[in-house]
């Protein structure tokens, strides 16, 4: 084992990584204390390369090895204590380690403890949020603190292009008409880093089909693949409706909706889609109410699924979703008379209400876009609300209520809610 490490180690050593281009945020706090700091997140979002980033400016950078490597298909929790000393005779003593794809190897959490609990910086990246939580949960607790990583946001996207406008540019003629063609770009081609450098489809239907097959189906010893695909399919092509567990089993053919709920968690712990439930005080009625369901990236939407071109309104909702998600809000729907699409709650409270449009192509839309966040506002005391559209920016009070509506392209680059 010892001679295979070494050659897995000089050979990842070698690696090429584009860690100049991009800059992914990342909390600097993060660097310095003693926790161990856990990156998730789908699969090719960029966390191998945010590991080499924070690598590229640590004084101790050689500890490193990914685990998503077939050569080590036969490592085992045993082996962790013959890399340690691989590591020692081929670099010296150091007190940093960098794990790749950690959540290949049963049992790593053992021996992460054991380096935190000797005062190691220690820090990880997985793809699986089951595993990982289960992990941490039942030996890490207190020990750890977690970073999500999210394909490129609008921002990063603008800066992997070169073109972060100023705070003028944002307000020029020029400077907004060259934004919102890059925003269109966006809309269409999503943020998976490799996937933009040459936008070739049958590299997202590669990196579904590892999800599926390898994170889902392997994983959890599934073989039922038409069901799967079928689900995956009517999700995408009705991301951001509304569904429940007994009408997917209807609408795929599966007998029992418990399947259904089974197979959900399993690709949500992937990070391929999210769950929206509906905000309750009653956690046993947000359970049972139906649920939304959006996906991590619009580009996955557009080539899993079947959107009609006049569904735009529907991506646009999950762009907005992603960024809520992102900015590390925990986010509803509301139902009542109306609806609106976004709750966001701070502690026991509801503290914004968002809405999301692509136009007001009738007076109908409008007064139904109006009417759900105005009721949402209401049910929760708010006296501002948001409306975020494709190119329309307004102010609007009604009923003494205060409505900002905003470019989702200028929101996205704005850093808060409002």
């Amino acid at each position: 084992m010892k001679e295979l490490l070494k050659s897995v180690l000089f050979d990842q050593q070698k690696l090429v990584w584009n860690i100049r281009n991009v800059k992914r945020d990342f909390p600097t706090a993060y660097l310095n204390n003693q926790e161990i700091v856990v990156i998730t997140g789908i699969r090719r979002c960029g966390k191998s390369t945010l590991l080499q980033q924070i690598r590229a400016e640590q004084s101790e950078k050689d500890y490193f090895i990914n685990f998503d490597d077939e050569r080590l298909i036969q490592f085992h929790v045993e082996d962790f204590q013959i890399l340690y000393e691989t590591f020692i005779e081929l670099f010296g003593v150091q007190k940093t380690f960098y794990f790749d794809e950690i959540q290949n190897i049963t049992g790593w959490e053992r021996f992460v403890r054991r380096l935190h609990d000797y005062r190691n910086k220690v820090f990880i990246t997985g793809s699986n949020a089951n595993m990982l939580s289960r992990e941490l949960g039942a030996h890490l607790t207190g020990r750890y603190v977690n970073h999500d990583l999210y394909p490129f946001s609008f921002r990063e996207f603008l800066e992997y292009k070169e073109k972060v406008p100023s705070p003028s540019e944002m307000y020029s003629t020029e400077g907004k008409s060259e934004i919102k063609a890059l925003f269109s770009q966006f809309f269409s081609v999503g943020g998976f880093p490799v996937f933009l450098e040459n936008q070739n489809d049958n590299y997202i239907n590669s990196l579904y089909e590892n999800i599926l097959y390898r994170d889902v189906m392997v994983r959890n010893n599934l073989t039922n693949e038409k069901e799967l695909l079928e689900l995956v399919y009517y999700l995408a092509s009705n991301v951001s409706r509304l569904s429940s567990f007994s009408s997917l089993a209807k609408t795929i053919g599966v007998k029992n909706a418990s399947t259904i709920s089974n197979y959900l968690q399993f690709i949500q712990n992937t990070y391929l889609i999210f769950q929206v439930n509906k905000f309750d005080f009653s956690l046993k009625k947000q359970i049972q109410n139906t649920k939304k369901t959006y996906f991590i990236d619009q580009a996955l939407v557009t080539r899993l699924g079947f959107l009609f071109s006049e569904e735009k309104g529907r991506l646009l909702e999950n762009i907005v979703f992603i960024e809520l998600k992102r900015r590390g809000h925990e986010v509803y729907y509301f139902s009542g008379k109306n609806e609106c699409d976004f709750l966001i709650r701070r502690g026991i409270q509801i503290s914004n209400a968002v809405q999301v449009c692509y136009s007001f192509d009738s007076q109908e839309t409008k007064t139904r876009e109006l009417n759900g966040l105005m009721e949402a506002m209401k049910t929760y005391s708010l006296t501002e609300g948001l409306i975020l559209m494709n190119d329309t920016e307004e102010e609007i009070t009604l009923d003494s209520l205060t409505i900002h509506i905003i470019p989702v392209w200028k929101w996205l680059l704005q850093g808060n809610i409002k």
